[in-house]
């Protein structure tokens, strides 16, 4: 993969995330008689931050040096405002994507040219989205969406 003018960035997302992990607290010890009471935890109930209308897209059989459009649309379901800062996937993508942000509940779309002239297998391509907002631990928030195809030759 080659990642195109945010490569800088990129590293430093990547970086902090793997640097990010919140450390155990021991529990205070129960010192009386009685024995604790133990509540079972309830996780928060989270929304994703993003839903998507598809997450996989087949294009089937592509004959080399032939160009496929497609596209993904993206709703935000995160309540805030979000912004796609940084996209990237194969030489062979090109990708335009929402440069402004995107309200809550609004739609974003993405958009994809294949261009199967380079390849010689099938192959199933990852496109990788970084969004500016973080999660509640302060981990960069990506998403990923996937094509793939069948080369005839």
């Amino acid at each position: 993969m080659k990642i195109r003018h945010f490569f800088p960035l990129f590293t430093l997302v990547v970086l902090l995330a793997c640097n990010t992990v919140p450390k155990a607290q021991t529990p205070p010890v129960n010192q009386s008689s009685n024995p604790p009471i133990v509540q079972s935890p309830n996780p928060p109930i989270h929304s994703p931050f993003v839903t998507w209308d598809k997450k996989m897209v087949d294009l089937g059989k592509v004959k080399k040096g032939e160009k496929r459009t497609l596209f993904y649309e993206l709703t935000n379901t995160s309540g805030e405002e979000i912004l796609i800062e940084i996209v990237d996937a194969c030489e062979c993508t090109k990708i335009d994507f929402p440069r402004g942000p995107i309200a809550p509940g609004g739609k974003g779309r993405v958009d994809v040219v294949f261009d199967s002239t380079e390849k010689d297998a099938d192959e199933t391509i990852g496109i990788t989205i970084v969004f500016r907002e973080t999660d509640a631990a302060g981990n960069p928030r990506i998403e990923s969406v996937e094509y793939k195809f069948e080369l005839e030759k």
